[in-house]
C-alpha cells in the first residue's frame, strides 16, 4: 500500500475508536445538538476517506476496523536460538525412534513468554501463512460491486439525512437503512474469490443485519419486551447465568441510546 492510502486507514481507524467517547463526551458539554452534530461530522469524515479508498485507491471491500488489530501472539518473532543455523530448524529439534514424535530439544527452548507449543517448523508455516494472508491484494471490483460498495459506505449519511427530514420516531429512516443494508449485500453476493479478510468483513456485515431488532423504532415497539422477558427468565431459571444478563438488562437501555453502538 502507498503511504497515503495506509495514512488514510490510520485516521479511519481512529475514528472508529475514538467516535462513541466524542458522541458521550459532546452530549455532556454541549448537549443533544452537539452530541448530533459531532455525529454527523464523524460519519462524514469517514465516508469520505472511505470513498477516496474505494474510488481513488481501488481498495475494495473496506473491513471494520480498517486496520486489522495486531494479535500479540500470533506476531512473536521467532526466538534467536531458532533463527541460528539452517532455516528447516533440524538443530532444534528431535525426533524419536520409535514414535516419529517432533519435540524440541531443551538447547533451543526458548523464555515462557515468547514459548509456543508447536515445532520450529510448524511456527514458521504459521506465520507465512498469515502474512500472505495480510499482503493478499483486494479483490478488483466491477461497476455492480462498487456501486454496491459505494451504497454501504453513504448508507449512515443517508440515514442521518432521513432521520433530520422525518425524526427519530418514524419508520422511514429504519425501513431506508435496511433496503440500503441488504441492497449491497445482494450486489456483493456475485463475487467470487474472496480473500480471507474480505469474507470475514461479508460474514460480519450479514450478522450485523440483526442489529435492526435492537434499533429504534423497532425495538422500542416490539423488541424490548420480548428481549428483556427473555434475558429475565434465564436469570431465574438457568443457574449462573443471572450474572450475565442481570448487568445485561441494566445496560441495554443506555447501550441503545447511543448512535455509534447502534448505527455506526
Amino acid at each position: 500500500q502507498s503511504l497515503p492510502q495506509q495514512k488514510l486507514r490510520t485516521w479511519l481507524s481512529v475514528l472508529e475508536c475514538v467516535e462513541v467517547f466524542a458522541e458521550m463526551g459532546t452530549a455532556r458539554v454541549w448537549g443533544e445538538m452537539g452530541r448530533w452534530t459531532i455525529i454527523v461530522l464523524i460519519q462524514l469524515a469517514k465516508a469520505i476517506l472511505r470513498l477516496l479508498l474505494l474510488l481513488w485507491y481501488k481498495a475494495g471491500i473496506q473491513t471494520s476496523p480498517p486496520i486489522v488489530p495486531l494479535n500479540r501472539e500470533q506476531h512473536q518473532p521467532l526466538h534467536p536460538s531458532d533463527m541460528e543455523g539452517n532455516s528447516s530448524g533440524k538443530d532444534q529439534t528431535y525426533v524419536g525412534k520409535r514414535s516419529s514424535r517432533v519435540v524440541r530439544s531443551l538447547q533451543s527452548t526458548p523464555s515462557l513468554q515468547s514459548r509456543h507449543w508447536g515445532s520450529p517448523q510448524q511456527r514458521e508455516e504459521s506465520q507465512s501463512r498469515r502474512a500472505e494472508e495480510m499482503n493478499q491484494p483486494p479483490t478488483p471490483l466491477g461497476l455492480q460491486e462498487t456501486i454496491a460498495e459505494s451504497i454501504y459506505i453513504t448508507r449512515p449519511l443517508l440515514h442521518l439525512l432521513s432521520l433530520g427530514v422525518w425524526g427519530q420516531r418514524s419508520w422511514k429512516p429504519w425501513l431506508l437503512s435496511a433496503i440500503l443494508d441488504i441492497s449491497s449485500l445482494s450486489l456483493l453476493s456475485d463475487l467470487k474469490d474472496l480473500n480471507k479478510r474480505e469474507r470475514a468483513e461479508m460474514r460480519r456485515r450479514t450478522i450485523l443485519l440483526l442489529y435492526y431488532l435492537l434499533r429504534s423504532p423497532f425495538y422500542d415497539r416490539y423488541s424490548e419486551g420480548r428481549i428483556l422477558l427473555l434475558l429475565r427468565l434465564l436469570a431465574d431459571y438457568v443457574p449462573g447465568v443471572g450474572f450475565v444478563t442481570r448487568p445485561l438488562m441494566d445496560y441495554l437501555p443506555a447501550w441503545q441510546k447511543i448512535y455509534f453502538y447502534n448505527w455506526g
